[in-house]
């Protein structure tokens, strides 16, 4: 049961959606769609579902060509950022409608539907109609609904986005649990990297309707292969600026210098783009290489034990996030590091080097 997308691409009128994209999704996995609005999440997920088809190129599904396929006739479940539940039917009977489109009997029904309340914490609202519940509970209901169908395809559109931080927190631990024992393949898009490193799985890295890398979430986040990856998977987003090697020395303007070590040693003479993640940028001398910085702050905002300041660092703004209370006043000058070991460097067409 694995789903192929061949060189695929929608477009409507001169505007291009998707460019050709190629991707497959092994059975039993859990994917993850990363990228900002507009990236093309929902597009593409609409392409797999059979809710929309492509321009060019062939949607598979389990060694079958199932671009005209409607979507009525595949086992496609589909949960949407805003509750989409039906409203003049109770908590019950919207778990339960899709079992019964199956013809499935009554017993069993109630047995599915009262198993996934639970599981789903929804138990003492069955008999309530979507208007009673909390936003917390109507997403839990089409979550339910979407389980009970026993779909092949499970795509999640941002399903946490409209709730609030502790129904989110919660429910974020809950879905790869949810999904762990059923055979199907599940696609979560998702605009926040955190998320994303959160539930693991595969990520692919979208961008305006490109996917820039696809593999493993936690070697897409350690390894990016290119420069539009690192910036798709960092939040705050990557700091970057254009810096010089010379020899055996990286020069960042008549800002500062350091010495060329390890993995950047031998790369050829040149200008590239350095990208530095905010959280290795600090007011403290910290990591491998610690580079020293000077810029201007504009905003400084403490977070219980988390500092975040934005600051302006030749013609660039940058974002330190550290651990530790560091108050700074806006409009003044700070000395900050950089820990260039852990530093990313990325040549003019955006390719990482040395990774």
């Amino acid at each position: 049961m694995t789903l192929e997308l061949k060189d695929v691409s929608l477009r409507f009128g001169a505007d291009t959606h998707i460019y050709p994209t190629s991707l497959t999704l092994d059975p039993g996995s859990f994917n993850i769609l990363l990228g900002t609005t507009l990236a093309g999440k929902t597009t593409l997920m609409k392409l797999m579902a059979g809710l929309e088809k492509p321009t060019r190129g062939e949607v598979w599904f389990s060694g079958r060509n199932v671009t005209g396929v409607s979507v009525r006739s595949r086992n496609v479940s589909m949960v949407y950022q805003q509750f989409i539940n039906y409203p003049n039917l109770t908590v019950y009977e919207n778990i339960a409608s899709p079992l019964r489109v199956a013809r499935i009997a009554e017993a069993e029904i109630r047995k599915k539907v009262e198993s996934l309340a639970e599981l789903l914490k929804l138990s003492p609202m069955l008999e309530r109609r979507p208007g009673e519940l909390s936003g917390g509970q109507q997403q839990r209901t089409a979550l339910a609904r979407a389980l009970a169908k026993d779909s092949d395809l499970v795509l999640l559109d941002e399903p946490l986005a409209n709730l609030d931080f502790k129904l989110r927190e919660e429910l974020r631990d809950e879905l790869p649990r949810l999904f762990a024992d059923r055979d199907c393949i599940v696609v979560y898009a998702t605009t926040e990297p955190t998320e994303a490193l959160l539930f693991g799985g595969n990520t692919a890295c979208l961008h305006e309707g490109r996917i820039a890398q696809f593999g493993p979430t936690g070697e897409i986040y350690r390894a990016p292969k290119d420069l539009v990856s690192a910036q798709v998977f960092s939040d705050p987003p990557i700091n970057t600026v254009t810096v010089t090697k010379r020899g055996g020395e990286f020069r960042l303007a008549d800002m500062a210098a350091w010495a060329a070590i390890g993995e950047f040693a031998n790369i050829a003479d040149g200008d590239y783009t350095l990208g530095v993640r905010p959280h290795h940028v600090s007011p403290l001398a910290r990591g491998e290489n610690p580079v020293g910085i000077d810029g201007k702050v504009l905003v400084a905002e403490l977070s219980g034990s988390e500092s975040i300041i934005h600051f302006t660092m030749h013609g660039a703004t940058w974002v330190s996030q550290s651990h530790g209370i560091h108050p700074f006043e806006v409009g003044s000058q700070a000395k900050l590091y950089a820990d260039m070991s852990r530093a990313m460097l990325f040549d003019k067409n955006g390719t990482r080097v040395a990774a």
